[in-house]
Protein backbone atom coordinates (compact mmCIF):
# COMPACT_ATOMS: atom_id res chain seq x y z
CA UNK A 1 0.00 0.00 0.00
CA UNK A 2 1.56 3.65 -1.10
CA UNK A 3 1.43 6.17 1.29
CA UNK A 4 -0.91 8.17 -0.78
CA UNK A 5 -3.04 5.21 -0.65
CA UNK A 6 -3.07 4.70 3.44
CA UNK A 7 -3.40 8.75 3.61
CA UNK A 8 -6.94 7.87 1.82
CA UNK A 9 -7.74 4.92 3.27
CA UNK A 10 -7.27 7.54 7.11
CA UNK A 11 -9.52 10.37 5.49
CA UNK A 12 -11.98 7.61 4.44
CA UNK A 13 -12.20 6.03 7.96
CA UNK A 14 -12.14 9.70 9.82
CA UNK A 15 -15.23 10.79 7.49
CA UNK A 16 -16.71 7.67 8.29
CA UNK A 17 -16.19 8.30 12.17
CA UNK A 18 -17.20 11.76 12.19
CA UNK A 19 -20.49 11.01 10.60
CA UNK A 20 -21.10 8.54 12.98
CA UNK A 21 -20.44 10.66 15.60
CA UNK A 22 -22.62 13.36 14.15
CA UNK A 23 -25.51 10.77 14.03
CA UNK A 24 -25.08 9.44 17.66
CA UNK A 25 -25.58 13.70 18.69
CA UNK A 26 -28.69 13.61 16.65
CA UNK A 27 -29.81 10.69 18.20
CA UNK A 28 -29.09 12.26 21.78
CA UNK A 29 -30.92 15.69 21.26
CA UNK A 30 -34.16 13.50 19.63
CA UNK A 31 -34.39 11.86 22.90
CA UNK A 32 -33.78 14.43 25.05
CA UNK A 33 -36.16 17.13 22.68
CA UNK A 34 -39.56 17.56 22.68
CA UNK A 35 -40.38 14.21 20.34
CA UNK A 36 -43.29 11.76 20.37
CA UNK A 37 -42.81 8.63 22.08
CA UNK A 38 -42.26 6.45 19.00
CA UNK A 39 -39.37 8.86 18.00
CA UNK A 40 -37.27 8.60 21.55
CA UNK A 41 -37.80 4.70 20.93
CA UNK A 42 -36.23 4.57 17.54
CA UNK A 43 -33.87 7.00 18.27
CA UNK A 44 -32.86 5.02 21.01
CA UNK A 45 -32.16 1.93 19.38
CA UNK A 46 -30.25 3.71 16.08
CA UNK A 47 -28.06 5.18 19.53
CA UNK A 48 -27.35 1.78 20.60
CA UNK A 49 -26.23 0.58 17.31
CA UNK A 50 -24.22 3.91 16.89
CA UNK A 51 -22.34 2.86 19.65
CA UNK A 52 -21.58 -0.37 18.94
CA UNK A 53 -20.20 0.85 15.65
CA UNK A 54 -18.03 3.17 17.60
CA UNK A 55 -17.00 0.00 19.32
CA UNK A 56 -18.47 1.42 23.01
CA UNK A 57 -18.15 -1.84 25.63
CA UNK A 58 -21.81 -3.43 24.43
CA UNK A 59 -23.11 -3.07 28.03
CA UNK A 60 -22.68 0.81 27.83
CA UNK A 61 -24.11 0.91 24.62
CA UNK A 62 -27.16 -1.09 25.88
CA UNK A 63 -27.44 0.96 28.78
CA UNK A 64 -27.35 4.54 27.88
CA UNK A 65 -30.05 4.82 25.59
CA UNK A 66 -31.83 3.17 27.76
CA UNK A 67 -31.63 5.80 30.64
CA UNK A 68 -31.77 8.64 28.23
CA UNK A 69 -34.66 6.89 26.73
CA UNK A 70 -36.50 6.92 30.15
CA UNK A 71 -34.96 10.05 30.94
CA UNK A 72 -37.11 12.13 27.36
CA UNK A 73 -39.95 10.26 28.00
CA UNK A 74 -40.46 10.86 31.93
CA UNK A 75 -37.65 12.91 33.11
CA UNK A 76 -34.75 12.47 35.77
CA UNK A 77 -36.99 10.81 38.52
CA UNK A 78 -37.38 7.78 36.01
CA UNK A 79 -33.82 7.56 34.69
CA UNK A 80 -32.09 7.81 38.70
CA UNK A 81 -35.25 4.84 39.55
CA UNK A 82 -34.31 2.80 36.18
CA UNK A 83 -30.87 2.71 37.63
CA UNK A 84 -31.44 2.57 41.14
CA UNK A 85 -33.91 -0.66 40.96
CA UNK A 86 -33.36 -2.44 37.37
CA UNK A 87 -29.33 -3.82 38.44
CA UNK A 88 -31.27 -5.38 41.60
CA UNK A 89 -34.49 -6.51 40.00
CA UNK A 90 -32.53 -8.06 36.83
CA UNK A 91 -30.15 -9.93 38.38
CA UNK A 92 -31.57 -10.89 41.69
CA UNK A 93 -33.37 -14.11 40.50
CA UNK A 94 -33.34 -17.61 41.75
CA UNK A 95 -33.29 -19.09 38.48
CA UNK A 96 -29.80 -16.97 36.76
CA UNK A 97 -27.86 -17.92 39.54
CA UNK A 98 -27.25 -21.33 37.30
CA UNK A 99 -25.46 -18.95 35.37
CA UNK A 100 -22.37 -18.66 37.60
CA UNK A 101 -22.26 -22.88 38.20
CA UNK A 102 -22.90 -23.51 34.46
CA UNK A 103 -19.74 -20.99 33.57
CA UNK A 104 -17.47 -22.58 36.79
CA UNK A 105 -18.14 -25.80 35.37
CA UNK A 106 -17.03 -26.02 32.14
CA UNK A 107 -13.83 -23.07 32.84
CA UNK A 108 -12.52 -25.57 35.15
CA UNK A 109 -13.23 -29.19 33.40
CA UNK A 110 -11.28 -26.99 30.73
CA UNK A 111 -8.21 -26.10 32.76
CA UNK A 112 -8.29 -29.62 34.08
CA UNK A 113 -7.33 -30.89 30.74
CA UNK A 114 -10.62 -32.81 29.85
CA UNK A 115 -10.06 -31.69 26.94
CA UNK A 116 -7.34 -33.39 25.55
CA UNK A 117 -9.01 -36.43 27.47
CA UNK A 118 -12.19 -36.46 25.39
CA UNK A 119 -10.49 -35.66 22.14
CA UNK A 120 -8.28 -39.11 22.64
CA UNK A 121 -11.65 -40.78 24.00
CA UNK A 122 -12.96 -39.62 20.74
CA UNK A 123 -10.22 -40.75 18.97
CA UNK A 124 -10.03 -43.92 19.95
CA UNK A 125 -14.29 -44.67 19.41
CA UNK A 126 -14.62 -43.48 15.77
CA UNK A 127 -11.32 -42.63 14.28
CA UNK A 128 -11.60 -45.32 11.93
CA UNK A 129 -14.50 -43.54 9.68
CA UNK A 130 -13.93 -41.37 6.84
CA UNK A 131 -12.41 -38.81 7.53
CA UNK A 132 -12.14 -40.01 10.95
CA UNK A 133 -10.20 -37.32 12.87
CA UNK A 134 -12.27 -34.27 11.31
CA UNK A 135 -15.48 -36.79 12.64
CA UNK A 136 -13.38 -36.89 16.31
CA UNK A 137 -13.05 -33.41 16.30
CA UNK A 138 -16.62 -32.67 15.79
CA UNK A 139 -17.90 -35.29 18.13
CA UNK A 140 -15.28 -34.13 21.08
CA UNK A 141 -16.87 -30.73 20.41
CA UNK A 142 -20.64 -32.11 21.21
CA UNK A 143 -19.33 -33.62 24.40
CA UNK A 144 -17.46 -30.86 25.51
CA UNK A 145 -20.31 -28.86 24.95
CA UNK A 146 -22.02 -30.91 27.24
CA UNK A 147 -20.20 -29.60 30.18
CA UNK A 148 -18.79 -26.63 28.81
CA UNK A 149 -21.45 -24.84 27.62
CA UNK A 150 -18.69 -22.11 25.73
CA UNK A 151 -18.27 -22.36 22.18
CA UNK A 152 -15.21 -20.21 21.99
CA UNK A 153 -13.67 -21.94 24.68
CA UNK A 154 -14.36 -25.22 23.06
CA UNK A 155 -13.00 -24.16 19.69
CA UNK A 156 -9.84 -22.16 21.38
CA UNK A 157 -8.96 -26.21 22.84
CA UNK A 158 -9.81 -28.18 20.04
CA UNK A 159 -7.99 -26.02 17.22
CA UNK A 160 -4.74 -27.23 19.34
CA UNK A 161 -5.12 -30.58 19.48
CA UNK A 162 -7.15 -31.21 16.42
CA UNK A 163 -5.66 -28.85 13.72
CA UNK A 164 -2.10 -30.10 13.93
CA UNK A 165 -3.09 -33.94 14.51
CA UNK A 166 -5.22 -33.66 11.26
CA UNK A 167 -2.71 -31.69 9.38
CA UNK A 168 -0.39 -34.59 10.21
CA UNK A 169 -2.41 -36.79 8.54
CA UNK A 170 -2.25 -35.00 5.49
CA UNK A 171 -5.86 -33.57 6.16
CA UNK A 172 -6.82 -30.29 3.83
CA UNK A 173 -6.23 -27.48 5.24
CA UNK A 174 -10.07 -26.06 4.78
CA UNK A 175 -11.35 -29.20 5.98
CA UNK A 176 -9.27 -29.20 8.88
CA UNK A 177 -9.86 -25.61 10.56
CA UNK A 178 -13.61 -25.32 9.04
CA UNK A 179 -14.40 -29.02 10.80
CA UNK A 180 -13.02 -27.27 13.89
CA UNK A 181 -14.91 -24.04 14.04
CA UNK A 182 -18.26 -26.04 13.55
CA UNK A 183 -17.57 -28.63 15.78
CA UNK A 184 -17.70 -25.91 19.24
CA UNK A 185 -21.06 -24.41 17.38
CA UNK A 186 -23.35 -27.08 19.55
CA UNK A 187 -21.95 -25.49 22.56
CA UNK A 188 -24.45 -22.74 22.86
CA UNK A 189 -26.99 -25.31 22.05
CA UNK A 190 -26.59 -28.16 23.96
CA UNK A 191 -27.13 -27.51 27.54
CA UNK A 192 -25.41 -26.23 29.14
CA UNK A 193 -26.13 -23.07 27.27
CA UNK A 194 -25.57 -19.52 28.81
CA UNK A 195 -27.17 -18.13 26.04
CA UNK A 196 -30.53 -20.25 26.45
CA UNK A 197 -30.21 -19.16 29.85
CA UNK A 198 -29.93 -15.43 29.12
CA UNK A 199 -32.73 -16.10 26.03
CA UNK A 200 -35.23 -17.60 29.11
CA UNK A 201 -34.46 -14.41 30.78
CA UNK A 202 -35.32 -12.12 27.92
CA UNK A 203 -38.34 -14.09 27.11
CA UNK A 204 -39.86 -14.96 30.26
CA UNK A 205 -39.82 -18.62 30.22
CA UNK A 206 -38.52 -21.49 32.10
CA UNK A 207 -34.64 -21.87 32.42
CA UNK A 208 -34.82 -25.46 32.86
CA UNK A 209 -37.55 -26.61 29.89
CA UNK A 210 -35.50 -23.81 27.26
CA UNK A 211 -32.06 -25.78 28.78
CA UNK A 212 -34.02 -29.38 27.82
CA UNK A 213 -35.29 -27.88 24.32
CA UNK A 214 -32.04 -27.63 23.36
CA UNK A 215 -31.09 -31.25 23.63
CA UNK A 216 -32.32 -33.09 20.15
CA UNK A 217 -31.88 -29.58 18.01
CA UNK A 218 -27.58 -29.64 19.24
CA UNK A 219 -27.05 -32.99 19.06
CA UNK A 220 -28.93 -33.27 15.44
CA UNK A 221 -26.65 -30.32 14.26
CA UNK A 222 -23.35 -32.23 15.58
CA UNK A 223 -24.81 -35.29 13.34
CA UNK A 224 -25.85 -33.20 10.69
CA UNK A 225 -21.82 -31.75 10.47
CA UNK A 226 -20.22 -35.26 10.97
CA UNK A 227 -22.43 -36.67 8.35
CA UNK A 228 -21.16 -33.83 6.13
CA UNK A 229 -17.84 -34.74 7.21
CA UNK A 230 -18.01 -38.54 6.03
CA UNK A 231 -19.70 -37.64 2.71
CA UNK A 232 -17.41 -35.13 1.65
CA UNK A 233 -14.07 -37.60 2.61
CA UNK A 234 -16.47 -40.48 1.05
CA UNK A 235 -16.74 -38.35 -1.98
CA UNK A 236 -13.11 -36.81 -2.38
CA UNK A 237 -10.60 -38.90 0.14
CA UNK A 238 -7.41 -36.62 -1.22
CA UNK A 239 -8.96 -34.47 1.44
CA UNK A 240 -8.90 -36.58 4.44
CA UNK A 241 -5.06 -37.72 3.45
CA UNK A 242 -3.17 -40.10 2.07
CA UNK A 243 -2.07 -41.79 5.52
CA UNK A 244 -5.58 -42.06 7.22
CA UNK A 245 -6.56 -45.18 4.93
CA UNK A 246 -3.76 -47.14 6.75
CA UNK A 247 -4.60 -45.79 10.52
CA UNK A 248 -8.26 -46.11 10.77
CA UNK A 249 -8.80 -49.68 10.19
CA UNK A 250 -8.01 -50.07 13.49
CA UNK A 251 -9.11 -48.94 17.19
CA UNK A 252 -6.44 -47.40 19.08
CA UNK A 253 -6.04 -49.18 22.25
CA UNK A 254 -4.27 -46.89 24.51
CA UNK A 255 -7.45 -44.37 23.50
CA UNK A 256 -10.00 -46.68 24.37
CA UNK A 257 -8.21 -46.74 27.46
CA UNK A 258 -7.99 -42.97 28.38
CA UNK A 259 -12.25 -43.22 27.06
CA UNK A 260 -12.26 -46.34 30.09
CA UNK A 261 -11.10 -43.70 32.51
CA UNK A 262 -13.97 -40.89 31.59
CA UNK A 263 -16.74 -42.57 33.03
CA UNK A 264 -17.13 -39.70 35.64
CA UNK A 265 -17.66 -37.14 32.71
CA UNK A 266 -21.02 -38.88 30.88
CA UNK A 267 -22.12 -39.45 34.54
CA UNK A 268 -22.11 -35.77 35.53
CA UNK A 269 -24.14 -34.89 32.25
CA UNK A 270 -26.46 -37.52 32.89
CA UNK A 271 -26.76 -35.90 36.57
CA UNK A 272 -27.36 -32.69 35.72
CA UNK A 273 -29.38 -33.22 32.38
CA UNK A 274 -31.53 -36.07 34.01
CA UNK A 275 -31.88 -33.82 37.29
CA UNK A 276 -33.59 -31.08 35.11
CA UNK A 277 -35.94 -33.53 33.11
CA UNK A 278 -37.31 -35.36 35.62
CA UNK A 279 -37.40 -32.60 38.36
CA UNK A 280 -35.26 -34.52 40.85
CA UNK A 281 -33.84 -31.11 41.33
CA UNK A 282 -34.00 -27.52 40.08
CA UNK A 283 -32.28 -25.52 37.37
CA UNK A 284 -29.91 -24.12 39.79
CA UNK A 285 -29.62 -26.78 42.11
CA UNK A 286 -28.39 -29.20 38.55
CA UNK A 287 -25.76 -26.21 38.01
CA UNK A 288 -24.81 -26.81 41.46
CA UNK A 289 -24.24 -30.78 41.38
CA UNK A 290 -22.21 -29.56 38.22
CA UNK A 291 -20.38 -27.29 39.33
CA UNK A 292 -19.25 -29.63 42.27
CA UNK A 293 -18.69 -32.80 40.18
CA UNK A 294 -16.42 -30.65 38.51
CA UNK A 295 -14.69 -29.39 41.31
CA UNK A 296 -14.08 -32.98 42.45
CA UNK A 297 -12.99 -34.21 38.34
CA UNK A 298 -10.75 -31.51 38.32
CA UNK A 299 -9.16 -32.13 41.82
CA UNK A 300 -8.96 -36.03 40.79
CA UNK A 301 -7.49 -35.26 36.96
CA UNK A 302 -4.77 -32.91 38.35
CA UNK A 303 -3.86 -34.21 41.64
CA UNK A 304 -0.55 -34.24 40.95
CA UNK A 305 -0.17 -30.61 39.10
CA UNK A 306 -1.44 -28.22 41.37
CA UNK A 307 -5.56 -28.84 41.44
CA UNK A 308 -6.13 -25.84 44.04
CA UNK A 309 -4.51 -23.48 41.74
CA UNK A 310 -6.88 -24.50 38.90
CA UNK A 311 -9.33 -24.15 41.05
CA UNK A 312 -8.83 -20.48 42.19
CA UNK A 313 -8.01 -19.69 38.48
CA UNK A 314 -11.57 -20.78 37.33
CA UNK A 315 -13.23 -19.36 40.10
CA UNK A 316 -11.53 -15.86 39.24
CA UNK A 317 -12.31 -16.23 35.02
CA UNK A 318 -16.12 -17.42 36.49
CA UNK A 319 -16.18 -13.94 38.65
CA UNK A 320 -14.83 -12.23 35.31
CA UNK A 321 -17.35 -13.77 32.85
CA UNK A 322 -20.31 -13.33 35.13
CA UNK A 323 -19.62 -9.91 35.66
CA UNK A 324 -19.55 -8.85 31.94
CA UNK A 325 -22.53 -11.14 31.26
CA UNK A 326 -25.15 -9.62 34.09
CA UNK A 327 -24.22 -5.92 32.94
CA UNK A 328 -25.15 -7.15 29.33
CA UNK A 329 -28.22 -8.38 30.85
CA UNK A 330 -29.47 -5.34 32.88
CA UNK A 331 -28.10 -3.48 29.31
CA UNK A 332 -30.96 -5.18 27.49
CA UNK A 333 -33.34 -4.92 30.11
CA UNK A 334 -33.30 -1.07 29.94
CA UNK A 335 -33.41 -0.83 26.22
CA UNK A 336 -36.43 -3.18 26.48
CA UNK A 337 -38.01 -1.00 28.96
CA UNK A 338 -37.79 1.88 26.38
CA UNK A 339 -39.06 -0.37 23.83
CA UNK A 340 -42.07 -1.25 26.06
CA UNK A 341 -43.16 2.38 27.17
CA UNK A 342 -42.40 4.09 23.76
CA UNK A 343 -44.69 1.26 21.67
CA UNK A 344 -41.98 0.88 19.38
CA UNK A 345 -41.98 -3.10 20.50
CA UNK A 346 -45.58 -3.10 20.31
CA UNK A 347 -45.92 -1.42 17.46
CA UNK A 348 -43.72 -3.06 15.41
CA UNK A 349 -45.76 -6.56 16.41
CA UNK A 350 -48.86 -4.46 15.28
CA UNK A 351 -47.13 -4.18 11.67
CA UNK A 352 -45.67 -7.67 11.31
CA UNK A 353 -49.52 -8.63 12.12
CA UNK A 354 -50.69 -5.97 9.56
CA UNK A 355 -48.44 -7.39 7.18
CA UNK A 356 -49.85 -10.94 6.88
CA UNK A 357 -46.53 -12.39 7.25
CA UNK A 358 -46.98 -16.77 7.75
CA UNK A 359 -45.08 -17.98 10.76
CA UNK A 360 -42.38 -19.74 7.84
CA UNK A 361 -42.28 -16.31 6.33
CA UNK A 362 -41.37 -14.26 9.74
CA UNK A 363 -38.76 -17.21 10.41
CA UNK A 364 -37.13 -16.66 6.89
CA UNK A 365 -36.98 -12.84 7.40
CA UNK A 366 -35.70 -13.59 10.62
CA UNK A 367 -32.91 -15.63 9.77
CA UNK A 368 -31.72 -13.84 6.97
CA UNK A 369 -31.75 -10.57 9.04
CA UNK A 370 -29.61 -12.87 11.59
CA UNK A 371 -26.90 -13.76 8.95
CA UNK A 372 -26.28 -10.20 8.35
CA UNK A 373 -26.38 -8.60 11.59
CA UNK A 374 -24.03 -11.52 11.96
CA UNK A 375 -21.72 -10.23 9.89
CA UNK A 376 -20.97 -7.23 12.03
CA UNK A 377 -22.26 -7.87 15.41
CA UNK A 378 -21.59 -10.67 17.76
CA UNK A 379 -24.00 -13.08 18.53
CA UNK A 380 -25.16 -12.31 22.33
CA UNK A 381 -25.62 -7.97 21.41
CA UNK A 382 -27.71 -9.69 18.47
CA UNK A 383 -29.66 -11.66 20.91
CA UNK A 384 -29.69 -8.77 23.42
CA UNK A 385 -31.60 -6.57 20.82
CA UNK A 386 -33.66 -8.68 19.09
CA UNK A 387 -35.24 -10.93 21.34
CA UNK A 388 -37.13 -8.14 23.36
CA UNK A 389 -38.46 -6.74 19.86
CA UNK A 390 -39.40 -10.26 18.54
CA UNK A 391 -41.11 -11.65 21.96
CA UNK A 392 -44.28 -10.01 21.25
CA UNK A 393 -44.39 -10.97 17.36
CA UNK A 394 -43.75 -14.68 18.18
CA UNK A 395 -46.60 -14.66 20.82
CA UNK A 396 -48.64 -13.18 17.87
CA UNK A 397 -48.03 -16.10 15.42
CA UNK A 398 -48.59 -18.96 17.45
CA UNK A 399 -45.16 -19.90 17.49
CA UNK A 400 -43.22 -21.80 20.59
CA UNK A 401 -40.91 -19.13 22.93
CA UNK A 402 -38.85 -23.14 23.71
CA UNK A 403 -38.31 -23.50 19.90
CA UNK A 404 -37.86 -19.61 19.28
CA UNK A 405 -35.02 -19.75 22.13
CA UNK A 406 -33.56 -22.79 20.25
CA UNK A 407 -33.83 -21.13 16.69
CA UNK A 408 -32.30 -17.96 17.74
CA UNK A 409 -29.15 -19.60 19.51
CA UNK A 410 -28.35 -21.85 16.35
CA UNK A 411 -28.38 -17.96 14.18
CA UNK A 412 -26.62 -16.46 16.76
CA UNK A 413 -24.23 -19.36 16.78
CA UNK A 414 -24.03 -18.90 12.61
CA UNK A 415 -23.18 -15.01 13.54
CA UNK A 416 -20.27 -15.79 14.93
CA UNK A 417 -18.59 -17.92 11.70
CA UNK A 418 -20.02 -15.50 8.77
CA UNK A 419 -17.65 -12.86 7.45
CA UNK A 420 -16.51 -9.90 7.86
CA UNK A 421 -16.49 -10.23 11.63
CA UNK A 422 -16.62 -13.74 12.10
CA UNK A 423 -15.56 -14.33 15.88
CA UNK A 424 -14.34 -17.83 15.79
CA UNK A 425 -12.51 -17.38 12.16
CA UNK A 426 -10.17 -14.55 13.72
CA UNK A 427 -10.03 -16.80 16.86
CA UNK A 428 -8.78 -20.11 14.64
CA UNK A 429 -6.85 -17.85 12.13
CA UNK A 430 -4.55 -16.37 14.89
CA UNK A 431 -4.23 -20.13 16.20
CA UNK A 432 -3.06 -21.26 13.27
CA UNK A 433 -0.17 -19.09 13.01
CA UNK A 434 1.74 -20.59 15.58
CA UNK A 435 3.65 -23.00 13.95
CA UNK A 436 3.11 -25.75 16.26
CA UNK A 437 -0.42 -25.81 15.24
CA UNK A 438 0.13 -25.21 11.88
CA UNK A 439 3.00 -27.54 11.39
CA UNK A 440 4.84 -24.75 9.05
CA UNK A 441 1.93 -24.57 6.76
CA UNK A 442 0.44 -21.28 5.93
CA UNK A 443 -3.42 -21.04 6.53
CA UNK A 444 -5.07 -17.87 5.05
CA UNK A 445 -7.92 -16.08 6.68
CA UNK A 446 -9.67 -16.98 3.16
CA UNK A 447 -8.81 -20.81 3.92
CA UNK A 448 -10.97 -20.30 7.30
CA UNK A 449 -13.91 -19.17 5.79
CA UNK A 450 -13.48 -21.35 2.78
CA UNK A 451 -13.19 -24.50 5.69
CA UNK A 452 -16.20 -22.74 7.10
CA UNK A 453 -18.50 -22.93 3.65
CA UNK A 454 -18.14 -26.43 3.52
CA UNK A 455 -20.46 -26.63 6.44
CA UNK A 456 -23.10 -23.75 5.85
CA UNK A 457 -25.49 -26.12 3.84
CA UNK A 458 -25.64 -28.88 6.64
CA UNK A 459 -26.17 -25.16 8.71
CA UNK A 460 -28.97 -24.30 6.50
CA UNK A 461 -30.90 -28.17 6.10
CA UNK A 462 -30.91 -27.71 10.10
CA UNK A 463 -32.55 -24.58 10.06
CA UNK A 464 -35.14 -25.73 7.46
CA UNK A 465 -35.69 -29.25 9.54
CA UNK A 466 -36.13 -27.19 12.74
CA UNK A 467 -38.57 -24.95 11.04
CA UNK A 468 -40.12 -27.92 9.76
CA UNK A 469 -40.55 -30.76 12.87
CA UNK A 470 -40.78 -27.56 16.01
CA UNK A 471 -41.30 -30.87 18.28
CA UNK A 472 -37.71 -31.41 17.88
CA UNK A 473 -37.30 -28.85 20.31
CA UNK A 474 -40.60 -29.00 22.35
CA UNK A 475 -41.23 -32.66 22.64
CA UNK A 476 -38.70 -33.11 25.81
CA UNK A 477 -39.55 -30.22 27.57
CA UNK A 478 -43.01 -31.14 26.98
CA UNK A 479 -42.04 -34.18 29.43
CA UNK A 480 -40.71 -32.75 32.31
Amino acid sequence: MTQETRVLTTRHEWLIRAAIITATGVCVILILGPSTRETVGGAAVTLMLLLVFLKVPIGIALTAPGVLGLYGLYGPAAATSLLGRLPYDTVASWELSVIPMFIFMGVLLWRAGVTQRVYSAARGLIGWMPGGLAVVTNGAGAGLAAVSGTTVGTVHALARIGVPEMLRAGYDRRLAVGSTIVAGLPGQVIPPSIFLVIYAGLAQVPVGQQLIAGVVPGLLMAAFFALTVIAICTARPQLAGVRTGSSRDRFRARELRTAATLWPLPTLIVLVLGGMYTGAVTVTEAGAVGALGATLLALWYQRKDQPWQKVATATTDTLKSVGTIFFLFIGAMALARVLSVSGIGPGFARWVGDMGFTRIEFLLIILVTFVIMGMFMDPLSIMLLTVPLLIPVVAELGISPLWFGVFVVILAEVAIITPPVGVLAFIVHDLVKDPDVSLGQRITLGDVFRGIALFLPAIAVLCVVLIAAPGLATFLPSHM
